[in-house]
């Protein structure tokens, strides 16, 4: 499709983001980045011994054609990930990060305040910012305030698997923010993509639904079409819902007997 999606200037054909963790194999993940035909991939640095490159996939892809998103997956504090931000532009040569700032282990799900304040650090430190964060309408729109180039709410909590838990919530935020929205975190399987991108978001990121699936590449491959899938949909506009029936046939020229 002709419909590019640009963050931060930098022009994107794909809206499918893949993360790269939990793959049963380096061939497996090199196979799913192929059919996924992403352009931003996302790197743990805190799981990346990034001094022995020949240890991770980094070594076997053209990285002139990707976009690298590092995370800060891990991290606890705002402290934390700016710190863990600030090591990844060193290692890995972008300003771009994932800024990710847990509340709990068991949960994962996003620390609100620790996130704001980590993320309004990192953009006057002049770095690309895109924050995983709740599927909060008013988080969305502070983070963007504060000069968020995206913002990446979750459908349901990371790995679950559980599908877009809140349609309504995810509209909302598409409503208040004029900067990319980015599902992120419990995307299961090619119909969840497909309804993010028919709610309006701007791309998805998927890891676990692909990274586990019984065949990693052909799932990759699956979730690139749901997702232009929802994309066509999404700028098609939809019929609106009825309560009733209404005939696609029109009674003109009906014959009477």
């Amino acid at each position: 499709m002709n419909d590019p999606l640009i963050i931060a200037g930098k022009e994107l054909r794909s809206r499918l983001f893949l993360g790269t963790a939990n793959y049963p194999s380096p061939k497996s993940l090199l196979k799913a980045i192929e059919a996924s035909q992403a352009e931003v991939l996302t790197v743990a640095i805190r799981r990346v011994n990034l001094q022995q490159p020949e240890n991770t996939f980094l070594d076997f892809l053209d990285l002139n054609k990707f976009q690298l998103l590092p995370n800060t997956a891990g991290c606890y504090s705002a402290k934390d990930a700016v710190f863990t931000a600030e090591l990844a532009r060193e290692a890995i040569g972008t300003n771009w990060i994932k800024v990710e700032v847990i509340a709990d282990e068991r949960t994962l799900l996003p620390h609100p305040t620790e996130l704001l304040k980590a993320c309004e650090e990192l953009v006057k430190k002049d770095f690309v910012v895109l924050p995983y964060t709740n599927d909060d309408p008013i988080l969305a729109k502070q983070l963007q305030d504060i000069g968020c180039a995206a913002v990446m709410p979750l459908a349901a909590p990371i790995g679950s698997g559980l599908g877009i838990r809140n349609p309504h919530n995810i509209q909302l935020i598409r409503e208040l923010v004029k900067i990319p929205v980015i599902i992120d975190a419990g995307i299961g399987t090619a119909s969840d993509a497909t309804l993010a991108m028919e709610l309006g978001a701007d791309a998805v990121l998927v890891n676990t639904a692909i990274a586990e699936a019984e065949n990693p590449p052909q799932m990759a491959e699956a979730m690139n079409l749901a997702v232009q899938a929802g994309r066509l949909a999404f700028k098609s506009g939809r019929i609106p819902k009825r309560f009733y029936a209404k005939p696609s046939t029109s009674n003109t020229g009906k014959i009477t007997l």
